[in-house]
């Protein structure tokens, strides 16, 4: 068992590779009531070609797979759904399909083992037939239908759509109702069995336990199952340019909503530069609160005059097949924050940044850091997506330090190129 600790959190991981494969990491919260366990594959909607390990084909199925699974994973041969069984335990449990992950997950207070002998009994016995899987279709091609008119999923997946020309991103989690009438059984068993083998996937717990004895507590649940080899994903070639700059759609809104997008380049993206891509998305945060965050010169210029009433939300997003940031809010004149938004770019790359505003959004993205570290479900949702992506949470608190005005003006320069930009609206 590997020990990894941070000591300026005081907080430790107990990772430990299993036989099997199966990575599981423990961070103990001594002296709190709250318990969390979340287990997730490195399968999401971006893998629709792979080679099973083995075989030399490649396999190539319909867009939405790994959401539909997730979906029919609760459904059990004896008729009992494990979200009802695990709700009637008194747990609050879920799961959630991403472009890179999909992850089983509950929280508690009591009843922590009986609800981890249901999701560990369930996650590995998986129970499809011809019915069921007609049957989903309905539920799914129901949601897919709410999700086409509502406004926020829109204005994203435009965005999206203007700046990929292939990349799998670009494509609705939970596929269309075209794609979806294509899966059956044999799909998903082929897909179950290639991507929920325990070599692929990673368990986390989190919550006031003793590492060997609740690594000891997987081990009595895990089937007997053989490590595979290594699956071949396949993905499109993606251009660096954009498709488009502009594009618009027209729903109910009471306001304009608007998602500003930054293709970045993701040829560093991968997890032999960790380290690297730790520093730039801890660079990309304080560049984009540093342009428009609620302190900012151009935040506060457009909030005087009426073109946004509240704060955009600012992220970086990034796997290993792509990199992008987004600036999403409402506005009256959604051109207008977008026209300001890139001249406030060009004069920051012309005047450099101001050394006292960049200590300051540096403290206070670290003091967001740091925050993360009082939830048990922050703590076991940040380590399985950062593990999925090569990368131990703990070093964006020890690379921030290294984090300089230098640092932040070349990957301002790198990556806020005007010619990556784009705008998505949606409107009456």
């Amino acid at each position: 068992m590997q020990v990894i600790e941070n000591l300026k959190v005081k907080e430790k991981v107990y990772t430990e590779k299993l036989e099997n494969g199966l990575t599981v990491m423990i961070i103990p919260k001594h002296g709190m009531e709250k318990k969390y366990m979340i287990w997730g594959t490195y399968y999401g909607s971006n893998e629709s070609s792979f080679v099973v390990p083995g075989e030399d084909e490649i396999t190539t199925v319909p867009n939405g797979v790994a959401h539909f699974l997730e979906h029919k994973m609760f459904e059990q041969e004896n008729g009992h759904n494990s979200l009802d069984v695990l709700t009637a335990l008194g747990v609050d449990a879920n799961a959630y399909t991403t472009n890179d992950h999909t992850a089983y997950l509950f929280e508690c207070t009591d009843n922590f083992y009986e609800a981890m002998d249901e999701l560990m009994d369930y996650v590995q016995h998986p129970y499809f037939t011809d019915e069921n899987v007609e049957k989903e279709k309905g539920i799914i091609g129901q949601e897919i239908m709410m999700y086409d008119d509502y406004p926020e999923w829109r204005v994203y997946l435009n965005a999206m759509s203007a700046m990929y020309h292939n990349n799998p991103v670009k494509i609705d989690i939970v596929g269309t109702i075209e794609t979806i009438s294509k899966i059956d059984k044999e799909i998903l068993y082929k897909c179950y069995n290639t991507f929920y083998n325990p070599s692929n996937m990673a368990l986390v717990i989190c919550g006031d336990f003793e590492p060997e004895q609740i690594i000891e507590e997987v081990k009595k649940r895990l089937l007997e199952t053989k490590a595979n080899g290594e699956i071949k994903r396949i993905y499109p070639d993606e251009p660096e340019e954009i498709v488009q700059e502009k594009i618009e759609q027209k729903l109910e809104v009471s306001q304009p909503l608007y998602t500003i997008g930054i293709k970045d380049n993701v040829k560093n993206c991968n997890s032999s530069a960790q380290k690297e891509l730790v520093k730039k998305h801890i660079a990309m945060e304080i560049l984009l609160n540093l342009i428009i965050g609620r302190s900012s010169n151009l935040y506060k210029e457009l909030y005087n005059n009426g073109i946004i009433f509240a704060q955009p939300s600012v992220e970086y997003e990034f796997t290993n097949i792509y990199a992008h940031a987004l600036i999403n809010g409402q506005s009256p004149n959604p051109e207008k924050v977008y026209e300001k938004f890139k001249q406030e770019v060009l004069k920051m790359k012309m005047e450099g940044i101001n050394e006292d505003d960049f200590n300051r959004i540096k403290k206070m993205i670290y003091g967001g850091y740091v925050k993360e570290y009082n939830d048990v479900a922050d703590i076991a949702r940040m380590f399985l997506a950062d593990y999925f992506k090569g990368i131990n949470s703990f070093d964006y608190l020890e690379e921030m330090k290294g984090i300089t005005v230098e640092y932040l003006e070349q990957i301002l320069k790198d990556v806020f190129k005007e010619e990556k930009m784009i705008l998505s609206v949606v409107k009456n």
